[in-house]
């Protein structure tokens, strides 16, 4: 499902994304800081995001943590709109999911 979730992000289907999230998921803000929760600001933190930049995450593995969450090694590259690097690193992102769906999200 984190596969598919990456993907769908980097085709910028938002929709596809919010669909495998609880409602009122808690999610980072990593570029502005701070935290979002629910969809809607999810979609409005994407949306502006994208207004500005072009990032592509590609997960390289996914481990599971004592505590039942999925920790994911991504590859993650950001450009800005007019194509400057930005970024291009490996972080690390750890899901809680519950009932097949995103509760949450943090960035390591």
């Amino acid at each position: 499902m984190l596969r598919r979730v990456y993907a769908a992000f980097n085709r910028r289907e938002i929709d596809a994304v919010l669909a495998v999230m609880y409602d009122d998921v808690d999610w980072p803000n990593g570029m502005e800081g701070g935290r979002v929760r629910g969809k809607a600001a999810v979609r409005d933190y994407w949306t502006r995001q994208f207004e500005v930049l072009d990032p592509r995450v590609e997960p390289r593995g996914f481990s599971v943590e004592a505590d039942g969450r999925i920790a994911v090694e991504v590859h993650q590259v950001v450009h800005d709109k007019s194509g400057k690097l930005m970024v291009d690193q490996v972080v690390g992102h750890v899901y809680e999911i519950r009932g097949g769906l995103i509760r949450s999200m943090e960035i390591r």
